[in-house]
């Protein structure tokens, strides 16, 4: 999945592929295919706000875990949410990236879900 419109491309990895589906998966499992579909809209409007890049609002730095990762909540705009957007900032002059690496709830341990790769 690839967005790029805006200043800033924004890329998502399989695992945030994946984290994506699995979320609404499970919400469809719980709370049925209607909610399912907003709490999906709510993620892709929380990634398209990415296109701003590291300046959107709400985005918070979280060199703790490791250098140059960034975390975006989902819940915005009078949405609700409790997932967070992991993501970190590719350089490049002339197409500026932002690489998503996951989508996670904001309980976890977010070091302990992700990879090494991820945070190196």
């Amino acid at each position: 999945m690839n967005t790029r419109t805006g200043r800033w491309d924004v890329r998502l990895t399989p695992a945030a592929v994946h984290d994506f589906d699995g979320i609404v998966e499970w919400t469809a499992d719980h709370f049925g295919p209607t909610q399912a579909g907003r709490y999906g809209d709510t993620i892709l409007d929380a990634l398209r706000t990415l296109r701003a890049g590291p300046s959107a609002l709400g985005v918070r730095p979280r060199d703790d875990i490791a250098p140059g990762l960034m975390t975006l909540p989902v819940a915005r705009g009078g949405r609700t949410g409790r997932h967070l957007i992991v993501f970190r900032i590719v350089p490049d002059d002339h197409h500026p990236t932002v690489d998503v690496l996951r989508i996670l709830h904001e309980s976890m341990d977010l070091p302990r879900h992700l990879t090494d790769d991820e945070i190196t």
